[in-house]
Order: structure tokens, then C-alpha cells, then sequence
């Protein structure tokens, strides 16, 4: 155990209206168990995470949300926030909208909140995926062949060329309008259905990109986790495996373990040092099919899967932020790596549906002995369970009560003939696909139900193509 004086208050602030957000509650109980007084600015009653007996108070966010172009409302929330607490206190942004807001506000907050300072616009630069894209280019970090369509036409094409399924982004996930059935990550294994959901640009509000998808495969998905202090310098941070997604293949870390990986960590502490980043990120790669570690997305705040990075003495990178921002020494982390992470909602419904994976991935060999081969028995850590903890039990048992309650709402809907609200209407991939990239040896002549063939000489876009 190492010295910990938490005379700061720390305020967790998360703009996405997600009671179910497993992140927010692990920054509540690392912050908690060391006697820092928390405080959570979070949906009206704070959902699971607001019974948590390591939450001294839960503040409602600005009422309707934020708006990025109007950030005033947050602004007067926050000072309303500081003024109840009564002190300077730590500011910790969980999600990409808060983070991209707090650099923005940051010069008029210095006097009531201690939090990282970014280079002007960072956090909302590396958030875009668009940007990021570019971002890689510029400094030759391998990313997936991406292209930025300008119509549907060019969407249905690029897909074709890309090599179907492809994974379709927006560029600014934060600004898609809740219940409207949009992800902000989804496989599209159609032409048509690349047509049909740049047709919805307008409504997601930010441009769709295309990139190739890289089968996923047992040490494909990756993900990397630091906190930096001023310029990039590290105070910690480690490489993870997700063993289990949620959605499958596309989505957050069900299940991770703590794996040393040189290609995923030399990337990511080269990534913060060029662009002088400060405070927490998380990192997401896929190794491809020759083993080139690709960064596909970059979150400028904690993963929700953070406290898999705990070291033997408990620290983690909320910790290691809010030591280095309270002028404390950050130890040198002991011990760790072998450490799994177990998000228990999400686990269970990637195991069920995890059985529908292509056979070939499902069957593939573990890799031999390396960098991101599984520990030995005698290595591993122990488990740390999103959810379930015996010393703060009651956010379980209200996000199972919450899981129950929704369950039979949609049943009590399914019986009456109600659609639920907000009902997925891109659907997810079922059959096998080829590998990005490839074609059909010879293309065909008139088009399938439900594939748009491309045009016999297809014009090339004007679009943004990074390789």
C-alpha cells in the first residue's frame, strides 16, 4: 500500500446518459477506498452507480443534455457544483463529450477544478474519427484503409472495393441523437446498406466512414490504457486483450486481461508524447491478418474497462491522474499484468451470442509463446468484476433489478405488438465473410436481394482513402 492523501475532492462528470456506464462506477470505488470524498455529475439519480456507498453526492447534469455549440449550461451546472462542494476539487471527464467540453472551459474552471490541460482542441481532434484517420497518416501509425464517402453512391462503391463486411463509423459519435437506432460502430455486409446509412448523415449528425474489417480472431483486439502527466510523460499505463466484446466483434470489453504487448505499448506512449497529451486515454487496436497492431479508435478519458490496469497496490490511472494533479508522487507500479476484468451484464451476453462467430475464427489456433500469449496459471491476477464488489454490493443488485425490469418491458411489448423505442434497424453480420480487401473472382452481373452491384467501371470518389 502505498501513501494516499485524498484532501481533494474529486467530481466525476459523464454527459452520456448511460446508467448502465460500469466506468463511472470503478472511478466511484477507486477514488472511494482511498478517502477521497466523490462526487458524480450524471443522469438525474445517478441509475446503479448512485447507490454506491463510495458516492458522497449525485448532481444532475444540464437539464436536455449539452449542446457542443452552447456549452453555457455546463458551465453554470459545474459552477453550481463547485460552490455546493465548497472547494477546488479534481475533475475527471468519463466520456468523449465531456472530455471534448472540459478543454474548452477549462480557463475559466482553473480557480474551482484541477484537471488535465490539453493542447487547444485535442480532445475533440483525436475523438473524430475522421481526424484520427488523418492524424495517422501524418505520422505513419498503422490504421485500417478508411475512406470518407461524399454520397451514397460513393458509400455503396467503397464498400465493394473495400471488401464486404465493412465497419461503418461516424466520425463524431457523441452527437447521435438518442433512440434513433444508431451505433456509432456497425458491420455493414452490403452495398446497400453502406448507401442506406450514409442517407442517415444528416440525422447522426457528423460524416460516415467506411474501413476495411480485419477478421477478428484469439489475440486480435486490443486496447491500451495511460495516464500522462504535462507533455506526454507517463505516470502509468498497460496493454490489454479483449477476450469478450459486447456486441460481439464490434463493441466494449466484456471480458480483458491484462497482457504486455511492446507493438500495442510503444504505440500508444509515442501517440501521447507527439501530441503532448495529458491526463487519461484509451486506446482500441486489431492486430491484422500479418500481425500489424492497427489503432482503430482513440478515447480521450478513461476505457469503462480501466480497473483491469490496477497494480498490485491497487493503483490505477484515476489514481495515478488524480495523485499528479494534486501534486502527490506517482509510485512506480508494481505487479499487475495477468490481472482479468469481467464487465457481468456485457460477459453474459457476448458468451450466448459469441457462439454464432464464424467458424474459422472460433476454431483458430492460440498463438505460440509471444507478447500477447495467455500467462500461465501460477501468473495470473485475480478477477475484477465490473459490478459485484462484497464491500459495495448494492449497485449490483440495482443494475440487475434495472436488467430484470427492462427484460420484461420488452416482453410486456413483444406480447402487445409494440416495437420497443429505438430498435436497431442496421442488422448485424450472421454469415462468414471474405477477408478485407478481397474480391470475387468474377462480379456479377445483376445484383443479389438486398447487394447493390457496383457499375460496370466504377468512377473513383473524390474521398479521403488512408492505407
Amino acid at each position: 500500500m502505498y501513501a494516499f492523501d485524498g484532501h481533494v475532492p474529486a467530481v466525476l462528470l459523464r454527459l452520456d446518459r448511460n446508467p448502465f456506464h460500469h466506468g463511472t462506477l470503478g472511478a466511484v470505488r477507486s477514488l472511494g477506498r482511498r478517502g477521497v470524498e466523490v462526487h458524480a455529475v450524471v443522469e438525474a439519480g445517478g441509475g446503479p452507480v448512485g447507490r454506491s456507498r463510495y458516492l458522497r453526492a449525485v448532481h444532475a447534469g444540464p437539464a436536455g443534455g449539452l449542446d457542443p455549440e452552447a456549452p453555457e449550461a455546463l458551465l453554470e451546472c459545474l459552477v453550481g457544483v463547485s460552490e455546493r462542494i465548497g472547494r477546488p476539487a479534481v475533475l475527471v471527464a468519463m466520456d468523449d463529450l465531456s472530455a471534448i467540453a472540459l478543454a474548452r472551459m477549462a480557463p475559466v474552471l482553473t480557480d474551482r477544478f484541477r484537471m488535465p490541460h490539453q493542447p487547444e482542441g485535442l480532445p475533440a481532434r483525436v475523438a473524430d474519427k475522421a481526424e484520427l484517420a488523418r492524424l495517422c497518416a501524418r505520422w505513419d501509425v498503422p490504421h485500417p484503409q478508411t475512406v470518407v464517402p461524399a454520397s451514397g453512391g460513393e458509400a455503396a462503391r467503397a464498400a465493394w472495393r473495400l471488401g464486404l463486411p465493412v465497419v461503418a463509423k461516424w466520425s463524431r459519435p457523441w452527437l447521435l441523437p438518442a433512440g434513433a437506432g444508431l451505433r456509432s460502430t456497425t458491420l455493414v455486409d452490403t452495398a446497400a446498406g453502406a448507401r442506406r446509412l450514409y442517407e442517415r448523415s444528416a440525422e447522426a449528425g457528423s460524416r460516415l466512414l467506411l474501413q476495411r474489417f480485419l477478421p477478428a480472431g484469439p489475440d486480435t483486439d486490443w486496447f491500451f490504457h495511460g495516464a500522462f502527466g504535462r507533455g506526454g510523460r507517463p505516470l502509468l499505463a498497460g496493454s490489454g486483450r479483449k477476450e469478450l466484446s459486447w456486441p460481439v466483434r464490434t463493441g466494449l470489453t466484456a471480458v480483458g486481461r491484462w497482457l504486455p504487448d511492446p507493438a500495442v505499448e510503444e504505440a500508444g506512449l509515442r501517440l501521447a508524447e507527439r501530441l503532448g497529451y495529458q491526463g487519461i486515454l484509451d486506446l482500441d487496436f486489431r492486430r491484422d491478418e500479418r500481425g500489424t497492431v492497427r489503432l482503430v479508435d482513440f478515447n480521450p478519458r478513461p476505457g469503462a474497462q480501466f480497473r483491469l490496469f490496477a497494480d498490485d497496490a491497487g493503483l490505477d490511472v484515476v489514481q495515478a491522474l488524480y495523485l499528479d494533479l494534486t501534486g502527490q508522487r506517482v509510485p512506480a507500479p508494481s505487479g499487475g499484468p495477468g490481472r482479468v476484468f469481467v464487465a457481468e451484464n456485457y460477459a453474459l451476453l457476448a458468451a450466448v451470442r459469441g457462439r454464432t462467430l464464424p467458424r474459422r475464427a472460433a476454431a483458430a489456433p492460440a498463438p505460440a509463446a509471444g507478447p500477447g500469449r495467455a500467462l500461465p496459471r501460477g501468473e495470473r491476477g485475480r478477477v475484477e468484476a465490473a459490478w459485484f464488489a462484497p464491500d459495495d454490493p448494492w449497485p449490483f443488485l440495482a443494475m440487475l433489478g434495472a436488467l430484470l425490469g427492462r427484460g420484461l418491458d420488452k416482453g410486456a411489448r413483444a406480447l402487445r405488438g409494440v416495437p420497443a423505442q429505438g430498435r436497431r434497424r442496421a442488422r448485424a453480420v450472421r454469415a462468414p465473410h471474405r477477408r478485407g480487401g478481397e474480391r470475387p473472382r468474377t462480379r456479377p452481373q445483376s445484383a443479389a436481394p438486398g447487394r447493390q452491384a457496383p457499375p460496370e467501371a466504377p468512377a473513383e470518389p473524390d474521398e479521403l482513402v488512408i492505407r
